[in-house]
């Protein structure tokens, strides 16, 4: 009955009482988890070479990109399995947004789709990863990564936005603290945080330089650290200027440090992606015969900023799945209100003979919206697929599997869109003063 019936039923006695909707959201991610440890182990070159005993998967699959071939593409079956995964978690999640339209309480029948049935839940998703394997190549692969290019944008904005509201809601919480206790220590915390961003972010830039750039040449990086830099230079003395500050006063350096800090990761992962040997030194070419070009043969196929790309996906997705944000503004654009669902249904609803079990905080009104919860996660397969592949995608012929200009303006793109919502966040109470930014 457990695998059929709803969330609280998965939640053993000896665990500390929780909210439905919180359990159903850490369920959901977890098969999301569960399809990225798949394509992950995918695309080890031990596991990905026997992908071609998969029927169709490589030779007799047609054709690729539209054009008839019968080039051998075994260097590329964990790239091409990597990307049927993440069509199988999209599609999955994409159907329960569909299916989860406009409910309202945990009392809509459709809830108890959102709520339970987890056995039959993945059993779906099984049975969608299994079909996605049998998809014909011609053009799938090219079609399906700009798919995967327009959902990693949106999820790096969501992760923007997710960030921002991590750092407001992080300098308010230690101000606070130091408002009501020793107030020495916690502002000497909060210097010394804001040092060690900023010094992490300068040696960044110093080391874009001396690794992405040329004395001649590689105009590209030169201009993308450069405008970056001045960039994060003009919100961090933004976030400090008098007229901020009584507009915001929690806003401060402690914000601009960790947004300055993000950023340069976004820029190393673009200038990561540069499709040149001289500009790129981590640049990995591979060709139709499996063999790996770069200046170091890498042991895996994953680079540096994919592997720090994966740990921000796997935080931002749990918060997510686990918070509200402390500021209604957030809560409205993430479509959340933990605050005024389930007034009904609190804590004490939830031990049962001194049982500590789940409990249904949703009757009176859903604690977040179902159908953008799911998007997200739709969204987040998308990233990790892009992540997991390097934004890479094999060239017309399928003689290489390169990176694409595409994949470098994307990020630099979202890296300028992430800045420019940060400086708003600031100047906003200043140029709308009726509205309420609390």
């Amino acid at each position: 009955s457990c695998l059929c019936g709803s969330a609280p039923c998965l939640l053993c006695g000896c665990c500390p009482s929780a909210k439905n909707s919180t359990i159903s959201r850490l369920l959901f991610t977890f098969f999301l988890f569960l399809g990225t440890l798949v394509s992950i182990i995918m695309i080890i070159p031990g596991v990905e070479k026997e992908l071609h005993k998969l029927p169709g998967f490589c030779e007799g699959s047609g054709s690729v990109l539209g054009v008839q071939t019968n080039v051998d593409c075994s260097s590329f079956l964990g790239h091409k399995a990597v990307y049927r995964m993440g069509f199988a978690m999209a599609a999955f999640f994409c159907l329960f947004a569909v299916l989860m339209v406009c409910v309202r309480s945990s009392k809509d029948p459709r809830a108890a789709l959102q709520n339970g049935f987890w056995f039959f839940k993945f059993l779906v998703l099984v049975g969608i990863t299994v079909g996605a394997f049998y998809i014909p190549d011609g053009a799938f692969t090219s079609v399906w990564f700009y798919f995967g290019v327009v959902g990693s944008f949106l999820f790096i904005l969501i992760q923007l936005v997710l960030l921002i509201d991590f750092a407001h809601s992080w300098s308010q919480r230690w101000l606070r603290n130091a408002g009501e206790g020793s107030a020495r220590g916690w502002y000497a915390a909060l210097c010394t945080v804001t040092f060690i961003f900023y010094a992490a972010s300068i040696a960044a830039i110093v080391l874009l330089y001396v690794y992405y750039t040329k004395p001649e040449g590689c105009t590209e990086g030169k201009a993308f650290i450069s405008i970056n830099l001045i960039l994060c230079l003009i919100v961090s003395v933004v976030s400090i200027l008098p007229k901020i500050q009584e507009a915001q006063p929690h806003s401060g350096l402690l914000q601009a440090s960790l947004i300055t800090l993000y950023t340069m990761y976004v820029t190393w992962a673009a200038l990561a992606n540069v499709p040149s040997q001289r500009c790129n030194p981590t640049l990995l070419v591979r060709n139709s015969t499996g063999s790996a070009t770069a200046t170091e043969p890498p042991t895996t196929w994953w680079d540096a900023p994919s592997i720090v790309g994966l740990v921000i996906f796997i935080l931002c997705t749990l918060f997510i799945s686990l918070r509200s944000s402390d500021h209604p503004q957030v809560n409205k654009l993430m479509l959340t209100e933990e605050s005024g669902a389930g007034a009904g249904a609190g804590p004490g609803g939830a031990e049962e003979g001194g049982v500590r079990r789940a409990y249904d905080n949703e009757q009176d009104g859903v604690s977040y919206n179902y159908t953008f919860f799911h998007l997200c996660l739709l969204l987040a397969a998308l990233y990790i697929m892009m992540t997991l592949t390097n934004w890479y995608r094999p060239d017309e012929s399928l003689q290489v599997l390169s990176s694409p200009w595409t994949a470098v303006w994307v990020k630099i793109c979202s890296s300028w869109a992430g800045l420019l919502l940060y400086l708003w966040t600031l100047v906003a109470p200043l140029l709308l003063p009726d509205r309420d930014f609390s």
